[in-house]
C-alpha cells in the first residue's frame, strides 16, 4: 500500500525531511503548499515533486493521503483542524502547537473525525531508541528512577528568526525543551511536579532553562536547554539494575552505552536510513495500512502530556 504525501510548508525543516521520502518503500512525496505559489513551484522543482499548491486549502483538496504539516507552530492549529476536516491523515512537525489549548482542539478534532494524527518527534522512532524502550521494557534496567540529560546548541540572538519570535512560537522551551520532556516522558511518564528556571532574551523569549520533573516513589527527570552555550546533548535513563547512556546528540541517537549491575559494559551502534527521518515516516505508513488513528509509539496522550508539562515549564519562567 503506497501512501501519497504531501508537504504544508516549505521551510527549513521541511527541506530536511523532503528527502527522506524517497527511502521509505511505500511512501510516495506527490505534492507541496505553500502561500507562496513560487515558493511552492520552487520546492517541487528541487525534490521532484509532481503537484505545487499556491495554497494549503489546495493542498488539502488534493488526491493525498497524509499531510507533513511543517510550518511553523503557530499556524500548526488553524491548518491541522482544516487537514483534519479534509479527512487528510497528518504528521505535525515539534512543537505539536503553542499551547495545550490548541494541542486538545486538535487531538478533539482528530478524534471525532476518525482521522491519524501524530506529532513528529522523530527520536522516538530511531533505531537506537527503540532498542532503549525494548531495553527497560524487558526489565533488564529494573525500575527506571531517574532520567537526566541536556540539549544545549548555541544560537546567535536575531529577534526576527523564527526561533527567537514570540509570535511564531520562538523560544528555548517549544524547540529544545519539547525533545528533553517527551525523552523523559516515555520512560517515566506524566510528572507531578514541574519546576524549571533560567533566562530570557530581549523580547521576553526564554533563552533557556534547568527543568526538574517530579514523579511518585521519588523517581524525577532532570533536564538542561539552552540557546545561549553549546552542550553535549546527551541522556542517560537510570534504573535499579543498570543504565544506559544515549551518546551526544540524542535526538539522533545511533549509539547506546550499556552498563547493568554485575555485567559487562556494552557498547552499542545503530545505523539510520538516511538522515532519519525516515523511520517516523514509516511508522505512520504502518499505522495508516493497519486502519490506525493513533500511534503506539506516540499516542495522543503522550504529546498532550509533553505539551502540559511545556505550559508549565513556560509559567514557571514568567511566559
Amino acid at each position: 500500500m503506497t501512501i501519497r504525501w504531501g508537504i504544508a510548508g516549505p521551510g527549513r525543516i521541511a527541506e530536511i525531511v523532503a528527502a527522506e521520502f524517497a527511502l521509505v518503500p511505500d511512501a510516495e512525496l506527490v505534492a507541496v503548499g505553500s502561500r507562496s505559489t513560487q515558493r511552492a513551484e520552487q520546492f517541487a522543482e528541487r525534490f521532484g515533486i509532481a503537484q505545487a499548491y499556491g495554497s494549503y486549502a489546495e493542498l488539502f483538496a488534493a488526491e493525498v493521503d497524509a499531510i507533513y504539516l511543517a510550518t511553523p507552530h503557530a499556524q500548526h492549529t488553524e491548518l491541522a483542524l482544516a487537514a483534519i476536516e479534509a479527512g487528510k491523515a497528518l504528521l505535525i512537525e515539534k512543537s505539536f502547537t503553542c499551547s495545550v489549548a490548541d494541542t486538545t482542539a486538535i487531538i478533539e478534532a482528530a478524534r471525532a473525525k476518525g482521522v491519524f494524527v501524530m506529532e513528529a518527534m522523530w527520536t522516538r522512532f530511531l533505531p537506537a531508541i527503540t532498542h532503549l524502550r525494548e531495553l527497560v521494557a524487558s526489565g533488564a534496567l529494573g525500575e527506571v528512577r531517574a532520567v537526566y540529560g541536556d540539549l544545549l546548541a548555541f544560537r546567535p540572538y536575531d529577534p526576527a528568526d523564527r526561533l527567537f519570535n514570540p509570535g511564531l512560537g520562538g523560544g528555548a522551551v517549544l524547540d529544545l525543551g519539547v525533545y528533553v520532556v517527551s525523552f523523559a516522558q516515555q520512560f517515566l511518564g506524566t510528572p507531578e511536579v514541574v519546576h524549571a528556571v533560567g533566562g530570557r532574551f530581549p523580547n521576553g523569549v526564554e533563552s533557556g532553562a534547568g527543568i526538574l520533573l517530579g514523579y511518585a516513589g521519588g523517581r524525577y527527570a532532570s533536564e538542561s536547554i539552552d540557546f545561549t552555550a553549546p552542550g553535549p546533548g546527551r541522556q542517560v535513563v537510570a534504573g535499579t539494575l543498570g543504565w544506559v547512556e544515549v551518546k551526544p546528540r540524542f535526538h539522533r541517537a545511533s549509539e547506546l552505552v550499556v552498563q547493568l549491575t554485575g555485567a559487562e559494559r556494552q557498547e552499542l551502534s545503530f545505523a539510520k536510513t538516511g538522515a532519519g527521518y525516515a523511520h517516523e515516516i514509516a511508522h505512520v505508513n504502518s499505522c495508516l495500512a493497519a486502519g490506525l488513528t493513533e500511534s503506539p509509539v506516540l499516542p495522543l496522550a503522550d504529546t498532550l502530556d509533553v505539551q502540559q508539562v511545556m505550559a508549565a515549564v513556560l509559567a514557571s519562567l514568567g511566559r
